[in-house]
């Protein structure tokens, strides 16, 4: 009897292998990342391509490299910089280029718009007939753009960026843009509450950014219980850049709140420039596993005591002897009496 095949056992191998394949490769086009101040020149997702800005005199690092594009002016004028992305492969690369504009995302981290999303600082950046561009092999290409900002643009930070797309990756650079005019530096603290107890307690909150311009806020937090204070939060800055007209959800450890006790926190949030916004709110802390096994050794006792009391009547009504008059005893003899008779004895 010929031996049978052992195809069937590999093919039923072979297609998890596959399938694990497929979700380590993940998307197609994940959307591009953005940094503030990225400390390396924006690269794709692997080996290739690098993009960052020409090395200017006004650099802030040694060597000339400048993290991000650093522009300013005044409404209606038209700035100029330029584009470096630099081919590190033995094959050209073609990149499509782009202008986009910058936001932040619901937990306060950076990102970009898609193309055609948008219509802020990022729709205001061309790379004119540099839109598309072939990198050589082992080859820097040096690619202008300009910003124009326009006549009615309103004072203040306008965040953006510049997005290169080649081989299905995505790579973007930041562009600061303050356009010239009046700044102010406002915020406020909204939807405070407390989530968790005890070491697991935080403080959710919600920042907006009611200014003109990009804050870098700080945060603190105090606590008074109804039996004095209770340790809170020292200020501290937020790991985020929260950018003009745009809100965030935050939420903030608190390894301080108490077991037992009432609370009224007061959250104070300040950013330079003079922005200062505080926002207060009450929670209670209940030991709710202790509260728990107290509340059910209550109801216990009152139910044990409902059970007697309700056997003690029902044995009352079901006992006739209980309820029956007594039984008539045998009649008292009558004591004896002295008759009277006026004879003495």
């Amino acid at each position: 009897m010929p031996a049978p095949s052992a195809r069937p056992r590999y093919a039923r191998l072979l297609v998890p292998l596959l399938a694990a394949a497929a979700l380590h490769a993940g998307p197609a086009h994940p959307a591009a990342a953005l940094h503030a101040d990225p400390a390396h020149p924006a690269a794709a997702d692997e080996p290739g391509w690098t993009a960052e800005p020409v090395a200017g005199a006004a650099a802030t690092r040694p060597g000339g490299a400048r993290p991000s594009f650093y522009l300013a002016g005044a409404a209606g004028t038209v700035l100029e910089d330029r584009l470096a992305v630099d081919n590190t492969t033995d094959r050209a690369h073609t990149l499509t280029l782009r202008g986009a504009d910058a936001h932040n995302t619901a937990e306060g981290a950076l990102a970009v718009r898609p193309a055609g999303d948008g219509a802020g600082a990022g729709s205001w950046i061309s790379f004119g007939s540099g839109a598309t561009v072939t990198v050589p092999p082992r080859t820097r290409a040096v690619v202008p753009f300009t910003l124009t900002v326009p006549p009615a643009a309103p004072p203040g930070d306008h965040p953006a960026a510049v997005v290169a797309t080649g081989g299905g990756r995505e790579a973007a650079v930041r562009v600061h843009l303050r356009v010239s005019g009046p700044a102010l530096a406002a915020l406020t603290v909204e939807d405070v509450s407390v989530h968790g107890r005890g070491s697991a307690a935080e403080v959710a909150y919600t920042l907006v950014n009611r200014g003109n311009v990009a804050l870098a806020p700080e945060l603190a937090i105090r606590a008074q219980g109804r039996l004095g204070e209770v340790p809170g939060r020292g200020a501290r800055a937020l790991p985020l850049e929260l950018l003009p007209g745009q809100r965030v959800e935050l939420t903030e450890p608190w390894p301080g709140a108490p077991v037992l006790d009432r609370v009224d926190l007061t959250l104070t949030v300040t950013a330079p420039g003079g922005a200062r916004a505080t926002a207060t709110a009450s929670a209670w802390f209940v030991p709710w596993r202790i509260a728990g096994w107290t509340g059910a050794g209550l109801l216990l006792l009152g139910a044990t005591t409902g059970v007697a009391l309700l056997l003690v009547r029902r044995r009352a009504r079901t006992d006739p002897s209980a309820d029956a008059p007594p039984e008539p005893g045998p009649a008292p003899v009558p004591a004896p009496q002295n008759e009277l008779t006026g004879v003495p004895r």
